[in-house]
């Protein structure tokens, strides 16, 4: 795939962040592609929404491609998503067999992001994907696209304390 088709899968899982983010959801989304660029499935976060802290998209891809696509088809597709994978995740494209991993912003710039606002560090290690799954060919954090990130997950974290100084 280009680098074209790269910005094109990204773009997309930047709005459907923003629409997670909407919803009251944390601003992730992913994308499963195929050899030919086609998106095969979609996610978004729902970790809110489902009352579910593991509602990861990267997970429910990872679920999705074991059940609809034989070994040799997920090998080849490429997961596009707007953070790197939590070692949960990383963990769970592993397992499933899929190929590539493409990310707007890595789970260092994310911790980084979060301990400058004030906000407390995850409940989990911040690892790259590549610590808990070597064998995965990764590509990120992606310019101009872990800026946009940084900028939904700042306003994410406004409304969040908007709504709280409301109740």
């Amino acid at each position: 795939m280009t680098a074209n088709c790269d910005a094109v899968h990204l773009r997309h899982c930047i709005t459907l962040a923003a629409l997670a983010m909407e919803a009251g959801d944390g601003p992730f989304a992913s994308v499963l592609v195929d050899a030919d660029g086609d998106i095969l499935a979609e996610e978004r976060n729902l970790e809110h929404t489902n009352h579910d802290p593991t509602a990861h998209p990267e997970l429910a891809l990872a679920r999705w491609a074991v059940d609809h696509l034989p070994l040799a088809e997920r090998a080849a597709t490429t997961v596009y998503t707007t953070g790197e994978h939590c070692p949960m995740c990383a963990a769970a494209h592993a397992w499933a067999g899929l190929g590539k991993v493409v990310y707007a912003a890595s789970a260092a710039q994310l911790a980084g992001w979060r301990a400058g606002w004030g906000v407390p560090a995850s409940a989990v290690s911040t690892l790259a994907i590549t610590d808990v799954a070597p064998g995965i060919e990764v590509i990120g954090p992606v310019s101009p696209y872990d800026e946009e990130m940084h900028a939904l997950h700042e306003q994410a974290l406004q409304r969040r304390t908007a709504g709280a100084s409301q109740l």
